[in-house]
This record gives C-alpha cells, sequence and structure tokens, in this order.
C-alpha cells in the first residue's frame, strides 16, 4: 500500500514515503482496512488456477499478505518490494541468536526490496504472480508500474491487484471543498482496465464493491487515515494548518451527513487481474507469426 512512482506530476512521493515510514513502527494497528481488502483478494485466487514458483508483493508495506499467500502456495519464494525502508524493517521476523547460529528460518523469510514500482530491480519473465494490494491510487501513473508488472511476469502469469476508485472518501473532498486536494485521484474501474490491455495484459477481469466506514466524529476518521499512512499525499494539497474557520465549516458540513448517529466514509474499492500471453511482435515491433507443424508418427 506504500509504493510511490517515479514519475513528478501531481502526487508528492517524498510525503508518501515520510507518510508510511512515519507509521512503520504502529503500522500493524491501523491497517485493518489494507487486511480485509487483502483476505477478500485471497478469495478471488480461489478461481484462477496457477501454481507460482515466485510471488512479487508490490507496495508489500510491512508484509501483511505474505501470511496469506505462504499458506496458499508454501513452495513458492516470496518477494516483497516497497520504497519506504522502514516499513519494510518493521515487517522483519527476528530471530533468535541459535536460529541464525544454525540458519533456521532463513530461507522461510521473504526476500524484502526498497525500489520503486516504476524500475522493478527484477528480470523479464522472472515471476509466476504480481500481487498488489492497494498500491495504485499512491502513483502518480499506474501505467509505469503496470508495464514493469508485465515485464516481470512470466508468460502465462497473473497480475492481481486492488485500488481505490473516484467514489472514495467522497464525503470528505464534499464537506472540506475549499479548493485544495484532501484525498489521492482515484483512477476509474475502465480506465484502469485500459490500461492493463495497453501495456500488453490480457483477459482483463474488473469489478468493484462499496465499503463504507462509519465514526463517532471528524477527528476519528481523521486519526485512523493517519494511522494507516493515508493522508493526502497530492501537491495540490494544503501545505500550512488549515484555518479555524475552514475547518470549523468542513466539520460542520461533514456533520450534516450523519446517519444513525454515525459519519459515513465511504470506499469504492476495485479489484483486478489479468495475465501476460505470448507476445505477438517482437521487441523491435515485429510481427510474430507461430505455425504448428504436424507430428511425423
Amino acid at each position: 500500500m506504500s509504493l510511490a512512482s517515479s514519475h513528478s506530476g501531481f502526487v508528492d512521493r517524498q510525503h508518501v514515503g515520510r507518510r508510511f515510514a512515519r507509521v512503520a513502527a504502529t503500522y500493524g494497528e491501523g491497517d485493518f482496512f489494507a487486511r480485509e481488502v487483502d483476505r477478500r483478494m485471497q478469495e478471488r485466487l480461489d478461481f484462477v488456477k496457477v501454481e507460482p514458483k515466485r510471488i512479487l508483493d508490490l507496495g508489500c508495506s510491512r508484509g501483511g499478505s505474505f501470511p496469506g499467500l505462504s499458506a496458499r502456495y508454501p513452495e513458492a519464494e516470496l518477494i516483497g518490494l516497497d520504497v519506504a525502508l522502514a516499513m519494510l524493517s518493521a515487517g522483519r521476523t527476528p530471530r533468535a541468536g541459535w536460529q541464525r547460529w544454525l540458519g533456521i528460518g532463513k530461507n522461510s523469510e521473504p526476500l524484502r526490496l526498497a525500489a520503486d514500482a516504476a524500475n522493478l530491480p527484477l528480470k523479464s519473465r522472472s515471476t509466476a504472480i504480481v500481487w498488489s494490494n492497494l498500491l495504485l491510487h499512491w502513483l502518480d501513473d499506474p501505467i509505469p508500474a503496470l508495464a514493469e508488472a508485465h515485464r516481470v511476469l512470466e508468460v502465462g502469469g497473473l497480475l492481481m491487484f486492488s485500488t481505490l476508485g473516484p467514489d472514495t472518501l467522497k464525503e470528505l473532498r464534499s464537506a472540506f471543498a475549499d479548493g485544495y486536494a484532501h484525498t489521492q485521484r482515484f483512477a476509474d474501474m475502465h480506465d484502469l482496465g485500459d490500461m492493463l490491455v495497453g501495456c500488453g495484459f490480457a483477459d482483463p477481469v474488473m469489478d468493484m464493491e462499496v465499503i463504507t466506514l462509519t465514526y463517532d466524529d471528524v477527528d476519528a476518521m481523521f486519526a485512523e487515515l493517519r494511522a494507516a499512512g493515508s493522508s493526502c499525499a497530492m501537491k495540490a494539497r494544503r501545505h500550512g494548518m488549515t484555518g479555524r474557520k475552514s475547518w470549523e465549516s468542513g466539520k460542520a458540513a461533514y456533520e450534516a451527513m450523519r446517519k444513525d448517529g454515525r459519519l459515513p466514509a465511504t470506499f469504492e474499492v476495485i479489484y483486478g487481474h489479468a495475465w501476460k500471453a505470448e507476445p505477438k511482435k517482437t521487441p523491435d515491433g515485429r510481427a510474430i507469426v507461430r505455425f504448428d507443424l504436424p507430428r511425423k508418427g
């Protein structure tokens, strides 16, 4: 969930890294939403047939997806990649001195790499599954990351991801409509499907669900977003303190949305998966024509 794009533009990459580094030590107490989306993603693996030798988790943070993936694919090598080194470090399982001396546990510990989603330090066609839970909305542009995922996947490999869609935190945007960005810029599900096809993926499948969380008050919602490292990282956000008048006005507007004694916060969760098919062109653009020759009996 905490991996920023290398491209400059609308997203403040340094802010993304700082926010997730700041909450790394306590992220396990604030990532319940990411874990719930991960659980729902993992259920979708029941409907795909793949026996991976290597799985790459893009934006792995502390490695919350590792237990489920390891249980499902016990023979697969797991690699976690994230831009926040503090997250990677916080997720490591310390081994006792005698375990280190005997070498116990080192092979079962996933490899963790600090790197950018748009510049993966892996060979082409070296991975069977690229897994990414709630990463893409932190990127300035998802396309370079999707193209890199396609590159490192082997033919027949699977990309499976979740991200947040445009209705996410719509109440917050409406209440604090002061000309500043208060949430990330979220891509539409259909646009993501087009991006997958443009990057060379085959048979993309997209679906969406709405999850509504409720809070006692606005302060509780902001506290939860901060604990998950999920405060706005757009360059167009307000960089100074919100004035008291603006803050009180926004809170009052949000209060008007209270239902059954609670304040709602909408999250549009988009799920997608696609496959890497046989290439139709060579790297220099020439068409590949395949012939199935009959066997001599």
